[in-house]
């Protein structure tokens, strides 16, 4: 995704050249303001009418969380399935769409595609079965001169299945580059896929460079969320996640770098520039699944990085160094491995999560007494450990939005801790055979032990834990400070939207409903109902001098609420 070192633009620097659209958490339009907003009414609906339940070979069910792109005077959208569509940005009317065929007997785990990149007048995308594709985007047609390669061949280990190595997050695009990386399933096996990030050039699909996070030597250490760029320093930041496998680490000793790190590199090489990691020698799945942030505070060019932990991290964007002091801290020992005896804290801003866990009620109270409890980074353990924040964050994928205008970083975090318990291999089979409702099992072939996870929930299903359990939290970017906090949730999963107009935009939790707020106080100024919740990032734009602001609703678990894969437009007075 293309920025300007103050503001952010989705995907690509030629949407620079097709004015009032921005999106990727940020947005200068200010038609719809705080002194307006009760006026912002659906203007249009457009639906893929694909599926919305798993597929056959088994997997999880379809997440529609595309961020639409506008560009060209067209609204771009991808979904799950391979289908790209052109919108009437004032209507929703379909200008055309193109099935790309993708294999739809994969075992996919997180069946998704966040959206599209536009290079010129070539739109990209990358499939959830990872093909990269390029098409034009006036027609529809597949691009000329441009040869999709296979994103799974040519890495130095490659899947074993299909949907073992997928694409869920839109390529970015810097210069003539596109640049991917790859979403690879947690947990199979110690000698996962690799997690390279690649460099193609943007005319003919050749390969131009590849960069190996922890060297290649181990699987996973992938990156599946957004990754940024900054044209005018020719830089590509690259957000990674945990090596394989997430839960026990004794195949593989030390740090791990440049696993759960956020790392510049040289966009016309791949050379690394710096890396700056956020966990050392994870075994809690604490992905950097949050995009890098850019931003400027007080004149100086930066990066924010959100962690699962709760810690945001502010980077001097040309060289990684912190901003603000990062304290190496001791933390609990593992009684399974060698783990890391440190981690690093920043001092400011404070984690905007709680680091222990208080029972919401006696029963919960009881069952947190029977699991090893030592706050932030207690190891998993054959006993069962209870893993504060839980794999969902803290942040998580839906990542910052930046406020230039008032000098903030917002996030919507979770507070829902999860159980870990390490399971010997000798006692997995017959572990696997009592598998109980709502708790995950997964083998971590290769290794000493198979892994068991649930989210610590009282009987009810609520969070085990004193609420909030899901909030918005706003941190002032020249002293570091949280300059304010705001329920969002319980739980929510999905990306924000500041825009000039001082509002903060944001679906995400679990109820069909798109929020407003003031971006000075953080007070809800104003909510849409929705046809499902929405899991995805909202992003705006101007069309013919009227602004829009456009979502994606899908919904998150049918157990919840309903399911489906609309995009909803809205605007002033609607139509």
């Amino acid at each position: 995704m293309a920025q300007t070192p103050n503001m952010r633009i989705f995907c690509t620097v030629t949407l620079l050249l097709t004015a009032n659209v921005w999106a990727g958490e940020y947005s200068p339009l200010r038609q719809v303001n705080t002194g307006n907003v009760q006026r912002l009414q659906v203007a249009w609906t457009y639906r893929t009418g694909e599926p919305l339940t798993a597929l056959p070979a088994g997997g999880r069910a379809p997440a529609f969380e595309a961020t639409a792109v506008y560009a060209h005077g067209l609204l771009y959208v991808s979904s799950p399935f391979g289908k790209v569509v052109a919108l009437e940005p004032d209507s929703g009317k379909v200008r055309w769409e193109r099935q790309i065929a993708i294999d739809r007997n994969g075992n996919y785990g997180d069946f998704t595609s966040r959206g599209v990149s536009v290079w010129k007048d070539r739109i990209f995308v990358a499939t959830i079965d990872a093909q990269l594709v390029a098409l034009d985007a006036l027609t529809g047609n597949p691009s000329t001169g441009f040869v999709p390669p296979d994103l799974t061949k040519g890495l130095r280990r490659g899947p074993e299945y299909r949907g073992e190595y997928e694409q869920t997050s839109p390529p970015a695009v810097i210069g003539n580059l596109v640049i991917t990386g790859s979403a690879i399933a947690d947990n199979n096996r110690v000698d996962a896929p690799t997690g390279e990030v690649r460099a193609w050039d943007a005319k003919t699909g050749k390969l131009v460079w590849t960069w190996h996070p922890t060297e290649g030597r181990l699987g996973g250490a992938n990156a599946w969320s957004l990754i940024r760029v900054d044209p005018q320093r020719g830089f590509v930041f690259v957000p990674t996640g945990s090596a394989s496998h997430d839960y026990y680490g004794g195949e593989r000793p030390g740090k791990n770098e440049w696993a759960n790190s956020v790392v510049a590199l040289e966009a016309k090489t791949g050379k690394l520039v710096w890396g700056f990691q956020t966990v050392h020698h994870d075994i809690w799945d604490y992905d950097v699944a949050s995009p890098p942030e850019l931003y400027t505070v007080k004149g100086k060019a930066a990066v924010a990085v959100g962690s699962k932990t709760g810690h945001v991290f502010l980077l001097d964007r040309a060289t990684g160094r912190p901003l603000f002091p990062v304290e190496e801290r001791p933390v609990p020992k593992s009684d399974v491995e060698t783990a890391s005896a440190t981690q690093p804290f920043p001092t400011k801003p404070p984690s905007l999560v709680p680091h222990t866990a208080v029972p919401l009620d006696a029963a919960c109270a009881e069952r947190m007494g029977q699991l090893r409890n030592e706050g932030v980074f207690t190891p998993p353990s054959v006993k069962g450990s209870l893993v504060v924040p839980g794999n969902i964050g803290g942040l998580h994928w839906g990542g910052l939005a930046w406020s230039p205008e008032e000098n903030l970083l917002i996030a919507p975090v979770n507070h829902l801790p999860a159980i870990i318990r390490l399971i010997p291999r000798a006692e997995f089979a017959g572990e696997k055979g009592r598998r109980l409702e709502g708790v995950e099992m997964t083998a971590q072939k290769g290794s000493a032990y198979g892994m068991a996870r649930e989210l610590f929930r009282a009987a009810d299903g609520r969070p085990c834990v004193k609420p909030p359990w899901g909030s918005l939290v706003a941190v002032d970017t020249r002293t570091g400070d949280i300059r304010w906090r705001a329920p969002l949730g319980p739980i929510n999963l999905g990306g924000p939207l500041a825009t000039g107009g001082g509002l903060l935009f944001i679906g995400a939790a679990l109820d069909p409903t798109f929020r407003a707020f003031d971006l000075k106080t953080g007070a809800e100024v104003w909510q849409g109902k929705l046809p499902a919740s929405a899991r995805s990032t909202p992003m705006s734009f101007q069309h013919k001098g009227k602004q829009y602001v456009v979502i994606a609703a899908g919904g998150h678990d049918p157990a919840l609420g309903p399911l489906d894969n609309a995009i909803v437009a809205l605007a002033l007075d609607g139509q």
